[in-house]
């Protein structure tokens, strides 16, 4: 492709994919492209890809749909640049990413794309799919009951999956009584090893106790990572709250006390709880 073409291509508001994929060769063009993007990797890329998942999930919890769709290219122009730096490595291009995603999708549902019917519920095809994946493991020779779990998954939701597999061959807690009475001993040990360990013997306590957490999130059908997100925003805007009515008097967090603001954080949840749902 010479340069007009390129440049038609770039500067053509209904170029679609073809466009982005061009923009992206371009901007990682050691000649003429923009010195960050040439100089990025697959390592120092990934953190920019899980932060783009983040805000993306951010954006459908605060039902923000215009910027939902921002959000979404940014994801997108993530997918492209490791295809891009693939290509150049000669591992992949975009198109072997498009055609992967679409055959494993195509394979793990036969009753869309296949003969078989459709006659059956949506837990029965997560049922069927958790087969067809462990299928697709064996053939990785990933063959141990918790082989594939990506490591780099946020602890919470690797927690949960961990857990899940685990579950599917029965090492599991039959209610949640017993998830329950283990965070109760996962709380005291964590107490006295704060009293008596060391620090790095109150981190693994500290892990065992949120393990629980999770499997006990599992149990009651909850997402951790969703309602810890959901938690930090509510902590946002209770904190705002204080922090507003400190400055309608004159005064800030700086210069206040915990009984203050404790008072204060009382009232705004108070208000929070007022207001219609």
């Amino acid at each position: 492709m010479n340069q007009s073409q390129s440049d038609a291509i770039v500067h053509d508001p209904n170029g679609g994919m073809e466009r982005l994929i061009e923009i992206m060769r371009r901007l990682r063009d050691p000649k003429g492209g923009c010195p960050w993007d040439v100089e990025q990797n697959f390592a120092s890329i990934a953190p920019y890809t899980i932060e783009e998942a983040y805000e993306v999930a951010d954006a459908i919890e605060r039902n923000a749909w215009d910027e939902l769709r921002g959000e979404l290219g940014d994801l997108l122009f993530q997918s492209v640049f490791h295809a891009q730096m693939a290509d150049e490595a000669g591992y992949f291009d975009i198109n072997d990413v498009i055609k992967s995603i679409s055959d494993k999708m195509v394979s793990r549902h036969p009753h869309v794309f296949g003969s078989e019917g459709n006659d059956f519920s949506a837990d029965d095809q997560v049922d069927r799919w958790e087969a067809v994946k462990a299928a697709e493991r064996a053939a990785k020779s990933e063959t141990r009951v918790l082989d594939g779990v990506a490591p780099g998954l946020p602890a919470l939701l690797r927690a949960m999956k961990l857990q899940k597999r685990a579950a599917r061959v029965g090492f599991d807690w039959p209610s949640t009584d017993e998830v329950i009475d283990k965070i109760i001993e996962e709380s005291k040990e964590l107490v006295e090893a704060r009293d008596t360990l060391t620090q790095d013997e109150v981190e693994e306590e500290m892990g065992d106790l949120l393990f629980v957490m999770a499997n006990l999130a599992r149990h009651m059908n909850v997402d951790p990572e969703a309602a810890l997100r959901r938690t930090n925003a509510k902590f946002i805007r209770r904190f705002n709250a204080v922090e507003d009515a400190l400055n309608a008097k004159g005064s800030s967090p700086e210069h206040s006390n915990l009984e203050e603001m404790d008072a204060l954080w009382d009232a705004a949840k108070q208000a929070e709880k007022a207001e219609p749902r």
